[in-house]
């Protein structure tokens, strides 16, 4: 079966949860065999994962037609795309676009990232759809995310083959409620035009019904997994020693919930200062938390890494005694399972998709800072407990693989391929 993606960001080079949950499902869907997945991404950097996936970038897609040998072409895109595939689909470029700011080989240029002119590059990305949709052969179309629905739909309307969106969040989750009208209208637009959605947990399937306006019958629940980590990681050493730390990882914005954790913290302080707690990410909520970490006297056991990466992330797990994740709204949250992989306990809000399917972690509700004072200090005070989670954890995650997720996906697609051949 053909598949062809298209998502936003694809490891090493990841700002969230979505590029490691689409490296995860198209890993673990090439595990279950007979897949051929074409993943399209704006800007691909050449160090991304082969073998499981031929990832085409937006960026070297041509809109526009231009007279370039096949030495200049290799040149310019040879480490991230097959010069040849440039070539393929210059063949198939449907419209003039050359009134459009395009470079000399005829492409448009995209951040790879989310810049302010985020909802032009969602646009030009659906524009450079419909020459990818023409050139490559597809069963069934898969968007992840609303970045890449108009996209999707693009390349659905070119083809007639089905599409799939997958829901990683919606603008209720990220924004507390406040939507953004015009995030919002592209949610529901992708949503209206799928064949199938699907959610990362009931949590976000209950949203798309409830909030979208979405008829149940064609949203489905398919929780995320973890990739099981290399011995590198699992092999890395401790570097603190003495004090306990307990670690808030994630984006530092109001889904996140991060002032709950300032305020638990507050709390285990009170009661034993021999505890440190570490802010590690970034977002628009950050220098707000500093303010807030310095008006409740704690300064002096809090600290603020900025955004971690890679091996970083891993460090610092290694180095944490709890993991803590007080998301007001989080659709899954993949972070605690890889906490649990490292063999950190793990406290979790139960507003979060993840609580559906986690049993051996701390469950509290997001604004009850004083059940996560407890827990935290429960953890850090009681050996069987923390003990007890950490290998309970372990065991729980080694059974929660994208190969099994890949398996429920590969059944979808084949469910509604066959319904659109009736």
């Amino acid at each position: 079966m053909k598949a062809l993606m298209f998502g936003w960001e694809f490891p090493p080079h990841i700002l969230g949860g979505l590029g490691t949950a689409s490296y995860g499902l198209t890993k673990g869907m090439h595990a279950c065999g007979d897949m051929d997945i074409t993943f399209v991404i704006p800007k691909p950097w050449g160090d991304e994962e082969k073998g499981f996936a031929r990832i085409i970038g937006a960026n070297c897609t041509p809109v526009a037609w231009r007279d370039v040998s096949w030495d200049y072409v290799e040149s310019r895109i040879g480490k991230v795309m097959d010069p040849q595939l440039y070539y393929d689909l210059r063949d198939h470029i449907y419209a003039d676009f050359n009134y459009m700011k395009l470079n000399d080989l005829g492409c448009i240029e995209f951040s790879g990232r989310y810049p302010d002119n985020l909802i032009e590059e969602i646009n030009n990305y659906s524009i450079v759809a419909g020459v990818i949709a023409r050139t490559v052969e597809c069963d069934i179309i898969h968007a992840h995310d609303w970045l890449t629905y108009p996209a999707g739909i693009h390349a659905k309307n070119v083809t007639g083959k089905p599409l799939v969106i997958h829901v990683h969040a919606t603008d209720y989750d990220r924004s507390r409620g406040n939507v953004n009208p015009t995030v919002f209208a592209i949610e529901k637009d992708g949503m209206e035009n799928a064949d199938h959605i699907m959610c990362v947990s009931e949590l976000t399937r209950r949203t798309v019904i409830e909030k979208y306006g979405i008829n149940p019958a064609k949203v489905s629940t398919v929780h995320n997994a973890v990739i099981p980590l290399d011995k590198e990681y699992l092999d890395i050493k401790r570097r603190t020693e003495g004090e306990k730390v307990v670690t808030f990882l994630g984006r530092i914005t109001m889904q996140k919930g991060p002032e709950y954790f300032v305020e638990a913290a507050v709390k285990v302080l009170q009661k034993d200062k021999n505890v440190r707690f570490v802010m590690a990410g970034s977002g628009d909520m950050m220098d707000a938390m500093i303010k807030l970490v310095a008006k409740r006297g704690i300064a002096d056991r809090f600290h603020f890494t900025g955004f971690l990466r890679g091996k970083e992330v891993y460090e610092m797990l290694r180095d944490s005694d709890v993991y803590i994740m007080p998301s007001v709204s989080e659709p899954f949250g993949i972070s605690p399972l890889e906490a649990m992989e490292m063999g950190v306990p793990s406290i979790i809000s139960k507003q979060s998709g993840c609580a559906e399917i986690l049993t051996n972690v701390i469950k509290t509700d997001y604004w009850d800072i004083d059940a996560m004072a407890d827990a935290i200090h429960s953890i850090l005070h009681y050996p069987a407990m923390y003990h007890t989670l950490r290998d309970k954890g372990i065991e729980e995650i080694h059974g929660i693989t994208w190969e099994k997720v890949g398996k429920k996906v590969i059944g979808i697609y084949k469910d509604v391929i066959a319904a659109r051949n009736h």
